[in-house]
């Protein structure tokens, strides 16, 4: 969206005043230099600079799902822990020699790989028709969005025009993503820093509805809940058994679980009906459903595939805006695992 402001005067002067003509002025350029620090994004921002983009794209991502299932839940999570951080801004894929890029934080180690393969696979195709055009920002935007809909959910246009970051970090990652063990009120704390509302939260935890974790993740709603109860009494009875199955007491914790056990690779409203079953697997899932301030929304996901997807797709959109970076806030990286020198 942009800015644009007209001043009148009165009188029969048509010539403003010298001062008044240099305020406009000001008015003007800081208008525009305001609007390209806001990285504002459009659909069309490659027309006519790599106007196949999304199709090269979209053709990468579903030659590397076709290869390896896993490239979808793990693409979409990339992009989320890669927004949640320092913005939406590639920063997530950069490599460092010494192991201290963001990559590198403990709470993104359980990435896949496959995820960020698709990445740098999409990029290479890319490149390879449009070199030095597109950021590997916005090719990790295209790419989210085309695994949720190869998993059978919703397509929805992606605004284009972020630049790469110029900085990856492990150390700014700590608090900034949402934990399994998380309050609603946490919830949504973490979600408003990003302009993410509530009904935007409850959409995209959706996304727990592909993928899988660890057993160490949960393991506490098994062994060691409370004082009072060695096991989550919010947990179905049965789902419960059947963690504990797949999860014994000191089990590695490198397992991984279906975090939907119903339909663990399509992209549908069953995890909100999940929820409403008790199994949900997080504490943040279950809070969802268990809490009257959320649990409407829940009950409607679960009710109406429809509302889901379209309430989805706006939260993507507006996720895919939080941190962007323009112009010399970023650049466009020839290789999404290093930053340009």
């Amino acid at each position: 969206m942009g800015y644009s402001r007209s001043t009148s005067f009165n009188g029969n002067s048509t010539t403003a005043p010298a001062s008044i003509t240099m305020i406009a002025v000001l008015i003007i350029a800081v208008g525009i230099s305001s609007a390209a620090g806001q990285g504002l994004l459009r659909e069309n921002f490659y027309a006519g600079s790599c106007p196949n983009v999304e199709a090269i794209v979209q053709q990468a991502v579903a030659t590397k799902a076709s290869q390896q299932f896993t490239t979808i839940p793990a693409t979409l999570r990339l992009f989320f822990h890669d927004c949640f951080v320092t913005g939406c801004d590639a920063s997530v894929m950069v490599a460092s020699p010494n192991g201290d890029a963001e990559k590198d934080a403990s709470d993104n180690l359980s990435l896949a790989g496959d995820g960020f393969d698709t990445i740098v696979r999409s990029k290479t195709a890319v490149e390879a028709i449009c070199p030095g055009v597109v950021s590997c920002a916005d090719i990790m935007a295209i790419a989210a969005r085309d695994v949720v809909a190869l998993a059978g959910g919703p397509s929805f246009a992606v605004e284009l025009g972020r630049r790469d970051g110029m900085v990856s970090n492990a150390s700014l990652v700590a608090g900034n993503l949402p934990e399994p063990n998380m309050t609603l009120p946490e919830l949504n704390a973490i979600f408003a820093r990003h302009n993410l509302t509530q009904l935007d939260m409850i959409a995209l935890s959706g996304a727990h509805t592909l993928g899988f974790s660890h057993c160490d993740r949960f393991a506490n709603r098994l062994y060691s809940f409370s004082k009072t109860s060695t096991v989550d009494p919010s947990l179905n009875a049965t789902y419960a058994r059947q963690l504990m199955n797949a999860c014994p007491q000191n089990v590695d914790p490198s397992i991984a679980i279906d975090m939907d056990p119903t339909t663990p690779r399509a992209f549908d409203n069953v995890y909100y009906q999940n929820l409403v079953e008790g199994m949900g697997l997080f504490t943040s899932d279950e809070v969802l459903y268990s809490n009257p301030r959320s649990q409407p929304t829940v009950l409607d996901f679960a009710r109406n595939a429809g509302d889901f997807n379209g309430a989805f797709s706006f939260a993507m959109r507006k996720l895919g805006r939080v941190g962007v970076k323009t112009g010399s806030q970023g650049s466009i990286r020839s290789d999404c695992t290093n930053i340009n020198s």
